[in-house]
């Protein structure tokens, strides 16, 4: 993994107030953590730096597409995400980066890199089950899904009202009292 040195904000010599960090996330921003699921991305995420004389407070806004395959055909298609994370950073003793929300860096240090609560964020924006819109609407033509409409069991007006009768002899039980 790389250090991400673009992501390193000098908190040190800014003024006390509010702060804005414009960033454009590439895929290969993805690729440097290890992770391959995306295809291609297009995120504008836009950072805002409240420094306090005690803390600092990070809002973290990102917005754009990740193209993915779904998990159903393997088509790819563009995923629309949209997230957002408050942080805020704290001055003490040594690291310590348990809390979710809470960050504490030791009093030393001037400045601070957010690419891993980026990467972090951008991830679990995108839904687990992804699937493509065409086949939720119907509209996606696709050998897989065909095949899969093939295989899916078919159930005629005969076979709702059979019943199988080694089931039979169980729904005497309910009845008998």
């Amino acid at each position: 993994m790389m250090e991400h040195k673009e992501y390193s904000i000098p908190f040190s010599g800014l003024k006390e107030g509010k702060h804005q960090f414009k960033y454009s996330i590439e895929n290969k921003f993805f690729v440097t953590f290890g992770y391959d699921e995306f295809n291609a991305t297009d995120i504008n995420l836009e950072l805002v730096l409240n420094k306090q004389v005690t803390m600092l407070e990070l809002d973290l806004r990102g917005e754009g597409t990740v193209n993915v395959d779904c998990d159903l055909t393997g088509e790819s298609y563009d995923q629309s995400i949209s997230s957002h994370l408050e942080l805020v950073v704290k001055f003490g003793e040594e690291f310590n980066n348990e809390d979710d929300e809470i960050l504490i860096i030791p009093h030393g240090e001037h400045q601070i890199n957010v690419a891993q609560y980026i990467y972090e964020m951008l991830v679990l924006a995108v839904p687990s089950k992804r699937i493509h819109p065409g086949v939720l609407d119907g509209t996606l033509k696709s050998d897989i899904l065909k095949k899969l409409e093939e295989l899916q069991p078919k159930e005629t007006i005969k076979n709702k009202d059979k019943t199988d009768p080694r089931w039979d002899a169980l729904k005497n039980l309910l009845t008998d009292k």
